[in-house]
C-alpha cells in the first residue's frame, strides 16, 4: 500500500526540472515583452499628443490682427421716414485702421423693397461709413427700376434720408426715353429724378 501511495505521489525528476525551465523562460519573456509594451505604449501617446499639438497651432489663424469679414451679409435698415432699404455683398470687411469704416465687396443695395416699385443700385465696390449713415458705391454703378435703366460711376446713399446722389455722369433710360447728365439725385423712393449738368434728352414718342 506504501509503495503503491509512494509511486503516485512521486515524479521524475527531469520532468520537474523542464516543467521549471519553461517557467523561468516564461518569465524572462513577459520581463523583457512588458517594458517594451509599455514603452510602446507611451511612444504612441507622446506622438499623439505632439500630433494634437501642431494640429491645433496650425488650426489658428496666422494673424490675430485680421480685420472682422463677413461672406454674403445682408443688412436691413429704414430711413427716418421709415422707408426701408436692403443692402447686401460678397464680403463685408471692417476697416482695422478705422473701425467706423466697412468696405463692401459687390454690394446691392433695394431701396423701398417693401414698395411696389423697388430700385435697384449695384456696384464693384463700396464703403459704409457708420457713423455718417453714408454709403459710397464706386464702380460700374447700375441703377435699375420700374421704367429705369442707367449707369454711373458712382453713387452716395444716405441711408437716414434715404436719398441717393451721384456725382459723375450718368446716362440711360427713363419714363421719357434716353438721358445723359453730369450728376443726378433720386428722391421720394425713387419716384423722382433730377438731373443736372450738360443735360441731354431724346425723347420717345409713342
Amino acid at each position: 500500500m506504501n509503495h503503491a501511495v509512494a509511486h503516485s505521489g512521486s515524479e521524475p525528476r527531469h520532468q520537474v526540472f523542464d516543467r521549471w525551465r519553461k517557467r523561468s523562460q516564461v518569465i524572462r519573456r513577459l520581463r523583457v515583452l512588458l517594458p517594451a509594451l509599455i514603452g510602446l505604449i507611451l511612444i504612441t501617446m507622446t506622438g499623439f499628443m505632439v500630433r494634437t499639438t501642431l494640429m491645433g497651432q496650425k488650426a489658428k489663424p496666422v494673424d490675430a490682427q485680421a480685420p472682422i469679414q463677413l461672406v454674403n451679409p445682408r443688412f436691413v435698415g429704414r430711413d427716418n421716414k421709415g422707408r426701408a432699404f436692403v443692402l447686401t455683398a460678397k464680403t463685408a470687411t471692417r476697416d482695422p485702421q478705422d473701425y467706423q469704416r466697412v468696405l463692401l465687396n459687390t454690394p446691392a443695395l433695394v431701396l423701398d423693397e417693401e414698395g411696389r416699385n423697388p430700385m435697384r443700385i449695384s456696384a464693384m465696390s463700396g464703403v459704409y461709413r457708420e457713423e455718417a449713415r453714408m454709403l459710397s458705391l464706386e464702380g460700374g454703378v447700375k441703377l435699375n427700376g420700374a421704367d429705369l435703366n442707367f449707369t454711373t460711376a458712382s453713387s452716395i446713399f444716405n441711408t437716414a434720408t434715404g436719398e441717393l446722389l451721384g456725382t459723375g455722369e450718368i446716362q440711360g433710360v427713363g419714363a421719357l426715353g434716353e438721358i445723359i447728365a453730369k450728376s443726378y439725385g433720386v428722391y421720394d423712393k425713387g419716384d423722382r429724378l433730377v438731373f443736372k449738368g450738360g443735360v441731354h434728352t431724346r425723347v420717345d414718342s409713342k
